[in-house]
C-alpha cells in the first residue's frame, strides 16, 4: 500500500466511525518549508524558520476544521511522562498526553518514532503518544493507558487505537545496548555483529494488547517514514536534519 497522492494528512481508519473524533497525522506535503524540511515541518524545535513552522501548522489543523490554538502539546524528552491535559499549552518533559475536555487536541510530533493514539468511546477520552525505543522500553503505552484508566475509568475493551507512521524494523537498526530492552518478538539479528533489526510498531502494539485493547480495534499504519520518505520526514535517513510530523487526536468542540 503506496501513497497515490500529496495529502497533507492522513486520517486512520479506526476512528472514522466516531463523528465526534478528530484524528490524523501530517505528511511532509503541502508547507512551505525548504530543504531540508521541505515542506510541511511542524517541527518547532528544528533550525527551521518560526514563521514557516506556524503557518504549517495552521494549514495542518485549518484541514481539520481547528485552529492550532487548540492544540495542547509538550517538549518530548524519550521518557514515559504521562500529562493530563485540561487546556490547551505548551508543557516540558512528557511523551504522553491524555484528555477529556472536548475542543482541546491534543499531539505529539514523530521523524521515526511511533505516534500512538487511543480513544476510549465510552468516556470520550484520549491519549497522543510518543514512543522512540526509550518510551517504547520504558512501556509508555502501558502508563497512558493505566493514566487514562486512573482519570477516566478507562477500560481496554471500550479503546480504539492507531498504531501510527515511523521507521520499519528492516531499517531500523540498533546495537546490543538497545536491543536488550526488546523481546525477541520485536526484534531479529542484523547484517552484523552486534547489530538488531527492532520493530517499535508490534513492540507498541503488545503493549496495547496486554493491557487488553482487542486486536480488531487496533490499526498499524502501513507506510515506513524512512521506506516512504517521499511522504514522511525520516530522522535516520535524512541524517538528523529534517522536518517533524503532528499526529494530534481530541474530541470535536461542543
Amino acid at each position: 500500500m503506496r501513497h497515490t497522492k500529496h495529502t497533507i494528512l492522513q486520517r486512520p481508519q479506526i476512528f472514522q466511525q466516531f463523528p465526534g473524533l478528530i484524528a490524523a497525522e501530517s505528511t511532509r506535503h503541502g508547507g512551505i518549508s525548504p530543504s531540508p524540511y521541505a515542506s510541511l515541518n511542524m517541527g518547532i524545535n528544528t533550525s527551521d524558520a518560526e514563521a514557516n513552522i506556524s503557518e504549517n501548522r495552521r494549514r495542518f489543523f485549518q484541514a481539520l476544521g481547528l485552529s492550532k490554538e487548540q492544540l495542547a502539546s509538550s517538549y518530548q524528552v524519550h521518557d514515559n511522562k504521562v500529562l493530563l491535559a485540561e487546556k490547551p499549552g505548551r508543557h516540558e518533559g512528557y511523551d504522553a498526553i491524555i484528555t477529556r475536555q472536548k475542543g482541546v487536541i491534543i499531539g505529539v510530533t514523530v521523524a521515526d518514532c511511533t505516534p500512538i493514539l487511543v480513544y476510549d468511546a465510552r468516556n470520550q477520552a484520549v491519549a497522543a503518544i510518543h514512543a522512540g525505543w526509550k518510551g517504547t522500553s520504558q512501556q509508555i503505552v502501558l502508563e497512558a493507558l493505566n493514566a487514562m484508566a486512573l482519570h477516566f475509568n478507562t477500560r481496554a475493551t471500550d479503546c480504539h487505537a492507531y498504531v501510527g507512521t515511523c521507521i520499519d524494523g528492516d531499517n531500523y537498526e540498533v546495537d546490543d545496548q538497545v536491543a536488550q530492552y526488546f523481546e525477541l518478538a520485536h526484534k531479529w539479528p542484523g547484517q552484523a555483529a552486534g547489530k538488531w533489526q527492532v520493530d517499535l510498531k508490534s513492540a507498541n502494539k503488545a503493549q496495547l494488547l496486554a493491557f487488553g485493547v482487542p486486536d480488531g480495534q487496533i490499526e498499524i499504519s502501513p507506510y515506513s517514514t524512512f521506506m516512504d520518505n517521499e511522504h514522511y520526514f525520516s530522522h535516520r535517513r535524512e541524517n538528523g536534519t529534517t522536518g517533524r510530523m503532528l499526529a494530534v487526536i481530541g474530541m470535536k468542540p461542543l
